[in-house]
């Protein structure tokens, strides 16, 4: 009976964490070709208003990148989950218009 070597490890994993299987394939859509809401919240935040912007259809770097820029011209922080933007505090406007001078069609909704 051969011994094995213990440097040499087999390990078999069918999924890892950055598998490109799990991760999902969004379309690059030009903005002029997104639709975008945008609107203030409280609901599940303990009171707390956040900007919340759905719609896009784009990767997540991009999304990065553009929730980078929307912090900095707000002042505020942010977070990205799945495909929907949020940023801290009441930025209606301001995120409409940012939005707009990139490209987007964006719409507010919501009181």
């Amino acid at each position: 009976m051969a011994k094995s070597d213990p440097h040499k490890k087999i390990v078999h994993r069918e999924f890892g964490e950055n598998s490109p299987a799990l991760q999902r394939a969004t379309p690059e859509i030009p903005p002029k070709q997104q639709s975008l809401r945008v609107q203030a919240t409280r609901s599940g935040r303990k009171g707390k208003t956040v900007t919340v912007i759905t719609g896009f259809q784009t990767s997540q770097e991009s999304l990065q990148a553009i929730l980078k820029q929307l912090k900095t011209n707000c002042g505020s922080g942010g977070t990205l989950k799945e495909q929907t933007l949020e940023i801290q505090g009441e930025h209606k406007e301001k995120v409409v218009q940012i939005l707009v001078q990139l490209g987007y069609q964006v719409k507010i909704s919501g009181g």
